[in-house]
Order: structure tokens, then C-alpha cells, then sequence
């Protein structure tokens, strides 16, 4: 099968202009960072570094300061150098657009246009269809990839992206970027934390994606980066999927299926996707996305934040929770 071809080269990519583009964009809302500032400082000077670094096939990409968060479950972010991560910026800028054009329309993570309230509502609108407005059951088949960053495969996400890429200098410069990184096993990771990962995974589960659309006819299927459901008024055929599922993410992504999370069971028994719990006219909050944010908001209660979690609860029925915000922490 043919595939359309990235048409941008290494030289633009490398480009002095795109570097300099690739920092405005980078260095929005980052400029009290202190490591920012001392980028700034010799800002063109460190351009033309990265630049002449580049062209001269000289680029090592530096190491990463790790640290660790706990919320909304515990995570380790991997955060690279200013320098890198504005390469990161001008390749993510000149690759994304080219991509995402190939991305189905219902995968809705880290893409522009596209987010959480957009994946819900179009959750809500294939509920509606799959149970003829819940004149009927709707099944649901929910699960998610295991360490899904962790896990994913270098040498196989090089290869996918060599059948977009003719330009052997973007695979090198990509390579340089891959590898830079692993989770423990050699050749296994991606850091959360860089932009080109949060581009390079949807590269990778587009595989998966196009294989529940066109090889399982998936009708009603959402993604939103390792959480996928399918829905159908037929359970049957949705119990068939889950070990076809398993085989393809095994054998051809190199990924599993967390074990203790994949599920089906109808709408009316309600189903927790993103965040929320969905039946068939309402959605409500999951508990323990409640809970956080009533730990978080006891922690800094500022107006930024209070209105933030107010717009999140305005995507479902949490008024009773809105209005205890309301009451307790708006000034």
C-alpha cells in the first residue's frame, strides 16, 4: 500500500528560521524559568550552536533531569535541556502538522482541535446511536494499555516512521531523539515529558487504531492515548475482539493489555472513561478524581485553578460539587 510522504526535509527542519520559531513557541510562559533565562541570555549564540551541531551531523542530545509525581497516579517525568527541547519544538512543528493527517478522526489525545471534553462528547454521541437514544442496550468494551510510555518499542516506532519518512537525515535526527531514552530495557521507552512523545505515541497506536477500524470494522471506537472503548448493542462480538485486540498489540506494537483494566458491561451499569462515570442520561465524577480535586484545591485555592476545575465539572452532573467550590473557596 502506498502512504503519502513526508515532503519537509532535514535542511528544513535544521532551518535557522525554524529554530528560532521553534524557541518563541517553546519559550511562551516560560521566561522566569531560570534554565530558560540563561538560554535566553546567549540566545542566538545557542542557536547557531544547535544549528552548526546539526548540519555537521555533531547533535548529542543531553541527559534528562527526572522527578516524579504522584497525581493523578504516580508517573516519572523525564524533563530534557532547554536546548533539546526546543529542537524537540522545531521538529514537533514542522512533523505534527503532516501526521495528524493521517490520525483517525476519533483519536483525541495531545491533538489540536481535539481533547477530553470533545473525546466525552463524542462518547456520549455514540452511546445515543449504539442504544437507538437507550431505547436499547449499549455494550461497552473498555481497556488500556500496560506502561503504556514504558513500553513502547523503539526499534518497531523507526520503523513506522521510515515508511513516512524518506529523508534518511529526519530518521537520524528522529533516532538521536528515541534514543536518547529508556525505561530500564535498552530500546523500550519514550520520556514523558518531551512534545515529540506526545506526537510519536499517536504515531505508534495509529497502527492500532487503524486495525480496530479496518481489519475489526469497529463502528464506535474512541482512543485517548493508551484508553480505548468500543461500543456495540452485540456483547458477543465485542468479548470476540478482546484476544484479536491482544494478539495485534503483542505481536505487532510489542504492547499488552493491562489486565486488572479491561472491562465490558453496559451504559445503564455505568462506565468510567476519562475521568468520569458514564450512564446512559448523566455523567458523574469518579470518586477518586473528586477526591483530588478537593485535596488539590485545599492546597492552593487560587482563582486560576478554582475556575479551571469549575469549567471540568460543568462536562457533567457535579453541580452539588461546584456549588460546595462556590461556596468554600471563591473569595
Amino acid at each position: 500500500m502506498s502512504r503519502i510522504q513526508l515532503g519537509h526535509t532535514f535542511d528544513n527542519i535544521t532551518a535557522k528560521e525554524n529554530l528560532l520559531l521553534a524557541w518563541k513557541e517553546f519559550a511562551k510562559g516560560k521566561r522566569d524559568r531560570k534554565d530558560v533565562q540563561e538560554f535566553e541570555l546567549h540566545l542566538m549564540g545557542n542557536l547557531l550552536t544547535l544549528h552548526r551541531d546539526l548540519k555537521g551531523k555533531m547533535y548529542v542530545h543531553s541527559p534528562y533531569e527526572a522527578f516524579s509525581i504522584s497525581d493523578p497516579k504516580p508517573r516519572s517525568i523525564h524533563k530534557a535541556s532547554v536546548r533539546d527541547r526546543v529542537l524537540h519544538h522545531a521538529i514537533y512543528r514542522l512533523l505534527y502538522p503532516f501526521f495528524d493527517r493521517t490520525f483517525i478522526a476519533d483519536s483525541f489525545s495531545c491533538r489540536k482541535g481535539k481533547g477530553t471534553h470533545k473525546a466525552l462528547r463524542r462518547f456520549e454521541m455514540f452511546a445515543g446511536k449504539v442504544s437507538k437514544n437507550n431505547a436499547q442496550s449499549c455494550w461497552v468494551l473498555k481497556g488500556d494499555v500496560r506502561k503504556f510510555f514504558a513500553s513502547i518499542d523503539q526499534p518497531i516506532l523507526l520503523y513506522l516512521l521510515s515508511r513516512y519518512i524518506p529523508d534518511q537525515n529526519v530518521m537520524w535526527l528522529l533516532q538521536r531523539i528515541i534514543k536518547s531514552f529508556h525505561s530500564g530495557v535498552s530500546g523500550k521507552g519514550l520520556p514523558l515529558g518531551n512534545l515529540t512523545s506526545q506526537l510519536l505515541v499517536n504515531i505508534y497506536m495509529n497502527e492500532f487504531d487503524q486495525y480496530v477500524k479496518h481489519q475489526l470494522k469497529a463502528t464506535h471506537y474512541i482512543r485517548y492515548a493508551d484508553d480505548f472503548v468500543l461500543l456495540s448493542q452485540d456483547k458477543y462480538w465485542l468479548a470476540e475482539q478482546v484476544p484479536q485486540i491482544s494478539h495485534f498489540l503483542s505481536h505487532v506494537l510489542a504492547l499488552s493489555l493491562h489486565p486488572d483494566k479491561v472491562f465490558m458491561k453496559t451504559l445503564a451499569s455505568g462506565v468510567d472513561f476519562l475521568g468520569w462515570v458514564h450512564f446512559p442520561h448523566h455523567r458523574v465524577l469518579r470518586t477518586a478524581t473528586k477526591r483530588r480535586l478537593q485535596r488539590r484545591l485545599k492546597e492552593s485555592a487560587e482563582e486560576a485553578t478554582i475556575q479551571s476545575y469549575l469549567g471540568l465539572l460543568s462536562h457533567g452532573n457535579a453541580w452539588q460539587l461546584a456549588s460546595t467550590i462556590n461556596t468554600d473557596f471563591s473569595p
